[in-house]
């Protein structure tokens, strides 16, 4: 009968409906959260990574090696998309960025993370760190780790997993040379912002002004303030020397980096996916590193040979007052930045 051939139909319509559902739902997308799959045939992983500073400069081409590595390592499995020079965010919105998901790696100045932890504050604190190799033993230990990891961080769904370096920051002024506390009574500084910062200065009898880094090398020219603080290559590459007179050699405080992760999408990828990208920026923490120490020490030399500027450096006895001067800061801050993590980076070995 008609009305059974019609039913038939019906029914064949249905179970091939039923079955082309069956077979082309319930996959994710590449830069999701979630174990996607990682074999042959699978949509690559895509990790968003933005930072703030140029394709040339030592981030920058860092960043660009870890794009190179992760996509040599993986097979092509995951991706890295680099977004320099504020393309995507800039300073203030990177870490907001972060945290909702629209990117998944930046690499901030340290002190940007202060909002969520005030014991970043750590890299202002005054001849905190002896020495690089002090530095790197820090960057590389258990005590750099309560920072990485910390419940503050994971609070916010963000995990840190290295440190990337500037550089040491050393006094230039207009006015006088630098090599004991007095000679800094009266002279005003250019600084970042950060009330570690305004206490060192007012420690050693100096006044502070918060001004952005751009606009320093006019407010220099101009008289706006007498001096600042900074690493070799900053003062090189921003040409300092043409409107400072005088230098001096402090390794008093850090410029640094580091390398933090959205840790919904970092704990989402595949195990064997994310051992790759964790070994491919390993290699490329190494070769920033290495970058940063070249730099310097080619913009030292830079900052010598321009002879514009006066170049002195502290002797141990004149590094122990500076020290001894400075002290008032760590009276002030300990229970800030917290008296263990200043010990514990004091006592590396």
């Amino acid at each position: 009968m008609n009305w059974k051939k019609k039913a038939l139909t019906l029914l064949a319509a249905v179970l091939l409906i039923a079955l082309a559902a069956c077979s082309g739902g319930g996959s994710k997308e590449s830069g999701g959260s979630g174990k996607e799959d990682s074999g042959k045939g699978s949509k690559p992983i895509v990790i968003k990574f933005s930072h703030v500073t140029s394709i040339d400069s030592v981030k920058g081409k860092a960043a660009e090696r870890f794009k190179e590595l992760v996509e040599e390592k993986t097979g092509g499995k995951a991706t890295v998309e680099v977004y320099p020079s504020s393309q995507l965010y800039g300073d203030n919105d990177e870490l907001d960025a972060l945290v909702s998901g629209n990117v998944h790696m930046i690499a901030p100045s340290v002190t940007k993370m202060v909002k969520l932890d005030p014991r970043w504050q750590y890299v202002d604190m005054p001849f905190l760190f002896k020495d690089q190799e002090h530095v790197h033993k820090f960057f590389e230990s258990d005590v750099a780790k309560t920072l990485l990891n910390s419940d503050q961080l994971a609070a916010n769904d963000i995990m840190g997993l290295a440190f990337w370096e500037n550089g040491f920051k050393h006094f230039t002024n207009n006015e006088r040379p630098i090599q004991k506390p007095e000679d800094m009574k009266g002279l005003k500084f250019r600084a970042q912002a950060g009330k570690v910062l305004e206490a060192q200065f007012k420690a050693l009898g100096a006044g502070s002004a918060t001004i952005a880094f751009g606009e320093t090398y006019a407010a220099l020219q101009q008289g706006t303030v007498d001096g600042q603080e900074n690493t070799y290559n900053n003062m090189d590459t921003q040409k300092y020397q043409e409107v400072q007179k005088y230098m001096t050699i402090s390794e008093h405080g850090r410029l640094d980096y580091a390398i933090f992760v959205n840790k919904s999408f970092w704990e989402g990828m595949p195990d064997d996916i994310r051992a790759q990208v964790e070994e491919a920026l390993k290699e490329a923490t190494e070769l920033e590193w290495k970058l940063a120490k070249e730099e310097n020490d080619k913009s030292l030399d830079n900052l010598k040979n321009s002879g514009k500027m006066e170049v002195l450096e502290l002797t141990a006895d004149e590094r122990a007052a500076f020290e001894k001067a400075l002290q008032p800061v760590y009276d002030e801050f300990e229970d800030v930045i917290t008296k263990e993590l200043i010990d514990g980076i004091r006592n590396l070995k």
